[in-house]
């Protein structure tokens, strides 16, 4: 069944550029981590595919591996940003380029299509959860060649680092927060929240898509103080942090429900406030307050046949 998402699909060129701006990107480790196990398990290194791929960061990261790789978004807006951050690294139809294609087409709407057993690595960043996956699978069998790879990955609840003041309060308000935003779930945020651990693989989908090895599956997951974001465990401000949360697919939801709760009254600036408050009463200096703390991490490598 597929998880319909509509909110970043009409991402103006504006809002992906706020989205790109305000996400934290992933670490270089988990970067390495995905190129060693496609390349030691017969994985080619000629052309990527990166799904969902938003404004671009990981089409461009990984770029430098590959001969030749492509974003796909189906949000044309999206689509603009990755073009327009990445003008200087050849983003015209070159080296690394992005089109407009879901997860399901595989860039099969495209003129000429990505021909069948042309892609070695399919990778797809906090994005697997809004895909139709038994029609994703059935497109990563007929693009991927023999050894190649699909990489998903994406990240779970924000959690506070004792290192931070006062944060078992901390960590209580975000859990108050997260309950908050709850009813703008979509069934792809449960997935998302679930650590992947329901996500549909070729051959737990129905029906079953051949062409995988479920054998050679592979998952890594990470703790809150492991490399998998950009900064590791990372010590965001109060306003970066507030910036990162406004970027959620059930926030701008909750937005577009209260069109009144604007300024202080927002559910993001008034999560804000209250973390600043219990920072000051743990001690740390007005102005300069920050939490310490990370995201669980999931990765899954599923190998073609």
């Amino acid at each position: 069944m597929a998880n319909t998402e509509k909110t970043f699909r009409d991402y103006t060129a504006d809002q992906g550029k706020n989205y790109a701006l305000n996400r934290l990107d992933y670490h270089q480790d988990l970067y390495n981590l995905i190129v060693s196990h496609h390349t030691s398990t017969g994985g080619q290194l000629d052309a990527l595919i990166d799904v969902g791929t938003g404004p671009g960061n990981v089409a461009s990261n990984l770029s430098k591996h590959f001969a030749h790789t492509t974003g796909l978004d189906p949000s044309e807006g999206m689509i603009a940003t990755a073009r327009s951050l990445n003008s200087d690294r050849g983003a015209d139809g070159g080296k690394l380029r992005f089109e407009v294609s879901t997860a399901e087409d595989l860039g099969s709407n495209l003129n000429p299509p990505i021909a069948d057993a042309s892609i070695d690595l399919i990778v797809a960043a906090t994005a697997a959860h809004w895909f139709d996956m038994p029609a994703f699978w059935r497109s990563a069998a007929r693009v991927l060649k023999p050894g190649g790879s699909v990489a998903i990955w994406g990240s779970g609840n924000l959690h506070t680092s004792p290192g931070t003041p006062n944060w078992e309060k901390i960590q209580q308000r975000i859990d108050e927060f997260e309950a908050m935003i709850r009813p703008y779930f979509l069934p792809g945020n449960v997935l998302t929240r679930g650590l992947y651990k329901e996500l549909g693989l070729p051959w737990t989908v129905e029906p079953p898509v051949e062409g995988f090895d479920k054998n050679q599956f592979f998952r890594r997951d990470w703790d809150t103080t492991e490399k998998f974001l950009a900064l590791g465990a990372p010590e965001l401000s109060v306003a970066a942090l507030e910036k990162m949360l406004g970027t959620m697919s059930p926030v701008t939801r909750w937005r577009e429900d209260h069109p009144d709760a604007t300024g202080e009254k927002d559910v993001v600036r008034v999560f804000r406030r209250d973390v600043e408050r219990l920072l000051r009463e743990g001690g740390m200096e007005e102005g300069k307050e920050k939490v310490q703390g990370s995201a669980q991490g999931f990765l899954l490598i599923v190998k073609k046949i």
